[in-house]
């Protein structure tokens, strides 16, 4: 699913970093379309990312990348499922992100 329009994808072939929504031309290799964004931890990235990504919208080079929106922040679900952090680690670092940023 496209994160900006949400318009449903065919994640069953990899999504390279020129992949575009068909429909409003939004990369999807992004963080914004990635299931691993947070806004809020630690770079917005629930994965440990050495370097910012500061334009979230655009394409990147992220090897952490999983196709699929993240249901907690986008209000839809990943590829596999909902990613809402439903384990108790991820739960336990969301609430210490809220705490201490």
């Amino acid at each position: 699913m496209c994160w900006k329009c949400g318009k449903e994808q065919d994640f069953s072939a990899s999504v390279y970093r020129d992949s575009t929504c068909s429909a409003c031309g939004a990369d999807l290799h992004s963080c914004r379309g990635c299931a691993f964004y947070a806004p809020g931890s630690h770079f917005d990235c629930r994965e440990t990312v050495e370097e910012i990504v500061v334009e979230k919208e655009r394409a990147n080079f992220c090897e952490h990348f999983r196709a699929g929106l993240n249901s907690k922040w986008n209000g839809t679900q990943g590829q596999n499922g909902p990613v809402n952090g439903a384990t108790a680690a991820d739960k336990a670092r969301d609430a210490f992100n809220n705490l201490f940023g």
